[in-house]
């Protein structure tokens, strides 16, 4: 489903997803998606740590070629187009989330199931999204 330019219902980081898929070199769409917030998928089984609110387990599913991958949505539709069996999130600032990102190639899909996806690598998470 494609979301049109001038749709006022689209989140900040879906229309940073849209220019980005014009322009991937957009530094505007790239600062609003890292401003923005997303929703981490958490599984219906997974156990919440009461201990550290603040914390946040970050769901990995594998791609095509194997590869692990971290699915965020800018959306509970776009959520629900690729991960319907999942009923819970907890809502990130992709910022603070990419700051904190692990070291190793885990990499970061953002609307997988829309027709403009963005995916990076573990460095690019890091460099392109992460905020102080």
């Amino acid at each position: 489903m494609e979301t049109p330019a001038n749709d006022n219902t689209a989140t900040p980081a879906r229309r940073a997803l849209d220019a980005l898929a014009d322009n991937t070199e957009d530094r505007a769409a790239m600062d609003m998606l890292a401003g923005s917030d997303v929703l981490v998928p958490v599984p219906d089984d997974a156990e919440q740590d009461a201990t550290d609110p603040g914390a946040v387990a970050l769901p990995v599913i594998e791609r095509a070629g194997g590869e692990p991958v971290v699915p965020v949505f800018t959306s509970e539709p776009a959520m629900a187009e690729l991960l319907p069996f999942v009923s819970r999130y907890r809502l990130v600032p992709l910022g603070a989330l990419a700051s904190q990102w692990p070291a190793d190639d885990l990499a970061l899909t953002i609307d997988g199931g829309s027709a403009h996806p963005l995916t990076l690598t573990s460095e690019g998470v890091r460099t392109l999204l992460a905020r102080p």
